[in-house]
Formats: structure tokens, C-alpha cells, sequence
């Protein structure tokens, strides 16, 4: 089966959060099963354009509106990561250095899924299914069915992947122009809440959609940012399907960006010893507890409350536990982040920026992990910190309630708290103190999470099932 994804992001190329894990992971896993499976998406400025190489498959010339423009198609040579890599070029419009963050965004993914689509309609050979993920590339569905240019290609069942439903592109009526010529008949397809919408137009004209964990697709029938209604209604379309991560590259006993490798068998040595070496980096007490918290400092991440969780740990708890934290976001939450470092006592630190070695370290050493998230579709950061023996910390929402078990449940390696409210995360991290300072419980708890299976076997098996049912 040929599979092709189309996305904005692919780990190791350009990544912003878990969108660019998966896309990095799932082909591979598909590719490995016997499939083909390719990836499509820009060609941002990024370290990795100018480490590798690259070989032109194809130039376009097509348009976006009244503004027409020259398309190059690029492959990487060496199938380095596993599977078929293309990167799209459009002058002036893809050619950044950043995925996002830029003032044209809009026109910069509009003009992206034009380019896709119209290289799509030069192939000899139609793929089996365009699998499309999240907004950036949720007009493609509505491009293959509604627009006259490309009607040919309607015909290709297309899947739709949700990573996170809170961002959904909306932009006013005027932007029409920009698509192809569209059946006007169809306009129901790209409205949604007075405006076009290309997640609402990516349900509605998808085959299938996918959520990136059972528990969401629930939570978006009452949580989603305003598409509550047409979920409801697109339930029959819709399946849940929990995201693995990479086992070969989140694998602490063959990690490249660890000094000392370690295993079920020696976890607790491995870890201190990982342990060791980052509280000397960062000047913390390797004694104590160490929490870490690692993503974006982000609302929906809860990563505005952090500054009071230390403050109240420290007081009701006291300082019994050292934290470290790593991530970047929300100006103000940066700067209350850093500014608690004078007053720390060799019990606080944190990292402001992305930093992929630094994140392997901190799962390696830490002994919890911090996700009080609001909104969480699935989580990767609970799955890589259960591989490497780390206790997460979470908040019983979306995928965090689907692979984290409380400590208190029957085979319980976790700690799970209801609400994301300083009061339920210090009393979670009060509950990781008492389960620290019993050593063969926590031993226990370790040994317990790092036999789980969090692969991507069982959902590269649940998207084969899906494409299937599409022929």
C-alpha cells in the first residue's frame, strides 16, 4: 500500500511538539511493515536542508489566486529516516527559517496544499491513500473533491489526523480567492462559524478522521475549541487511535545523547548516575527528588502555574525536591521562570529554548515528570519518561488518562491529579515525595513502566485497518 503523508512538520527535519514526532515515526513503522509510505511537507531553511542531500523530482507552476507562482519538488536521497522524504519549495513563501510565527501563515499552508496537490496530479500512478495531519494541511481533502482543477483526483481516499483541535486556521471569507476555482455550491464544506475553516473543512471532507488517543475523540464532542457540534455529528467517521513513540530512538539503553546507557536490569544505578551528572550541570542536590517539566510554556500546557507550584511546594511541602525545566513560550511565564532562579537553594533551575539533547538527559535523570496539562490530545512526553524509568506526574485528561495508571490502581506506576490547579499539582508532587521515600515501591514503579509497551506496532496496525476499510 502507498500511503503518502503531508504535514508541516517531521522529526528530524522541523519540529514544534508532537506533530513532528509522529510524522517522524508512524512512516517508518508503516515503511518496516511493508508499505510504502512517503512524507511531504516544506522546505523551511533548517539544519537538516543543508546536511543532506537532496535530488529534484519535479517543478510546477501553478497559483494561488492572481498570484501565480514556480514550485520545486525535492527528494532526499539516502531515505535516512527510513522512508521517502520530499520537501516542497515556493519562493518567498516557504523558504523560513521558522514553521510558523509568521504573519502569512495562512497564505504560506494554502499555497503549500496547492503545490501538493499539484504535483499529485502529474503522478503516473495515484497513491492508495493522502493521509493529511492537522490544519496545516486539512484543505487537501476539499482541493481533491470540490476544486474543478483537481476533480480528477477525487477518488483518493484521504485521512485526517488530529493532533490538537485547539488550532484550527480559521480565516476571513476574502482568502476564497486563494484556492483553485471551487464548486461555489460547496461553500458549506469550508465554513464553519462564519468564516473558512480548514480543520472543520478537513472533518467534513475527509474518508476518516483520527484522533491521537480514545480518550480525545471523546473530550472533542464537548471540547474543541467550537467544532463540539460537528464532531457530534461526524462521530461515524471518527476513530481514536493512541500514538506510539519511536522505540529506537527513545531507547536509554542505546541513546546518542547519553554518556551512560542503562537498562531495566540497572535502573536505578543508570539513573543515578545520569542523575549525577545533570544536578552537577545545572547546581542542583542529587539527593533530593528532581521534577522536571519539559515543553512548551504553553496555557494548554499549564505552564503558567508552574511558578506558584514551585513556590507552594517549597512552603507546604518544603524543600524537599529540587526542579528543573525546559521549554519556551509565553514571554511572562519565561521570565517568572528565570526569575525564580535567585532564589534558588540548590533546588531550582530551568533551560529557556528547545534543546532535543538536553530533553534525553532530563528523562534519563529525572525521578518525575511534571504534566498538568489542560488540553492534551495524547502526550509522547509521559510515554518517553515511563521508557526511561521516570514517574510522570499528570492531569486525568485526553491521552495522559489513557497511559498513566495511579499508583494506587491495581499495577499503578503513576500519579494522577484531576485538575490542572496549584493546589492539585503540589499535592501530587507532595504524593511523589511520600512514594520516594519508599524505596522499593518506587523501585517498583520504575521497573513496572519500563516494560510497558508504548511502540508503534499496534497503531501502525490500527491506521492499516483504516486504510483498508477505505478501498
Amino acid at each position: 500500500m502507498e500511503i503518502l503523508h503531508v504535514s508541516a512538520e517531521c522529526y528530524p527535519v522541523a519540529k514544534a511538539g508532537g506533530l513532528g514526532d509522529v510524522v517522524g515515526a508512524l512512516p517508518k513503522y508503516q515503511q518496516q511493515a511493508g508499505h510504502q509510505a512517503k512524507v511531504v511537507m516544506p522546505m523551511y531553511r533548517t539544519r537538516f536542508l543543508y546536511s543532506n542531500e537532496w535530488e529534484l523530482v519535479h517543478k510546477g507552476y501553478t497559483n494561488m489566486g492572481s498570484y501565480f507562482f514556480d514550485y520545486s519538488v525535492i527528494k532526499e536521497k539516502h531515505n535516512k529516516l527510513g522512508f521517502e522524504l520530499y520537501l516542497v519549495d515556493i519562493y518567498g513563501l516557504l523558504d523560513r527559517e521558522q514553521i510558523y510565527g509568521y504573519g502569512d501563515d495562512n497564505d504560506r499552508f494554502v499555497s503549500f496544499q496547492i503545490a501538493v496537490v499539484d504535483w499529485l496530479s502529474s503522478w503516473a500512478f495515484r497513491p492508495d491513500v493522502v493521509h493529511v495531519h492537522d490544519h496545516h494541511t486539512a484543505l487537501i481533502p476539499f482541493l481533491l473533491q470540490h476544486t474543478y482543477k483537481y476533480r480528477h483526483l477525487a477518488q483518493i481516499p484521504t485521512v485526517l489526523t488530529i493532533h490538537n483541535a485547539q488550532y484550527q486556521g480559521s480565516m476571513d471569507w476574502s482568502k476564497s480567492v486563494l484556492l483553485p476555482e471551487w464548486d461555489l455550491w460547496k461553500r458549506g464544506m469550508l465554513e464553519w462559524a462564519g468564516a473558512i475553516n480548514p480543520l472543520a473543512s478537513g472533518i467534513k471532507c475527509a474518508s476518516k478522521v483520527t484522533t491521537v488517543s480514545w480518550s480525545y475523540l471523546d473530550e472533542l464532542k464537548y471540547m474543541s475549541n467550537g467544532l463540539e457540534a460537528l464532531f457530534e455529528y461526524e462521530k461515524g467517521k471518527c476513530v481514536g487511535i493512541l500514538n506510539g513513540i519511536d522505540t529506537q530512538v527513545w531507547n536509554p539503553s542505546a541513546d546518542i545523547y547519553l554518556k551512560d546507557d542503562f537498562s531495566v536490569q540497572n535502573v536505578a544505578k543508570g539513573k543515578a548516575r545520569n542523575k549525577q551528572l545533570l544536578c552537577d550541570e545545572f547546581g542542583l542536590d542529587p539527593q533530593k527528588p528532581l521534577f522536571v517539566f519539559i515543553g512548551r510554556l504553553v496555557h494548554e500546557k499549564a505552564a503558567d502555574l508552574l511558578p506558584s507550584v514551585v513556590g507552594d511546594s517549597f512552603y507546604h511541602i518544603g524543600r524537599k525536591m529540587s526542579f528543573l525545566f525546559l521549554g519556551s513560550g509565553d514571554p511572562a511565564v519565561e521570565a517568572q521562570l528565570n526569575g525564580l532562579n535567585m532564589l534558588s537553594q540548590n533546588d531550582y533551575s530551568c533551560y529557556i529554548g528547545y534543546n532535543e539533547q538536553l530533553s534525553h538527559m532530563m528523562y534519563a535523570a529525572a525521578d518525575f515528570l511534571l504534566m498538568p496539562s489542560r488540553v492534551e490530545p495524547c502526550g509522547l512526553n509521559q510515554m518517553y519518561a515511563m521508557r526511561y524509568g521516570t514517574v510522570p506526574l499528570v492531569r486525568n485528561t485526553g491521552g495522559l488518562r489513557d497511559t498513566v495508571r495511579d499508583i494506587d490502581q491495581h499495577d499503578g506506576y503513576g500519579i494522577v491529579f484531576d485538575s490542572a490547579t496549584v493546589g492539585h499539582i503540589t499535592h501530587a508532587i507532595w504524593r511523589a515525595c511520600d512514594l520516594y521515600g519508599k524505596s522499593v515501591e518506587f523501585e517498583q514503579s520504575r521497573i513496572r513502566m519500563m516494560q510497558l509497551d508504548f511502540s508503534w506496532e499496534k497503531s501502525t496496525e490500527a491506521y492499516q485497518q483504516i486504510y483498508l476499510s477505505l478501498k
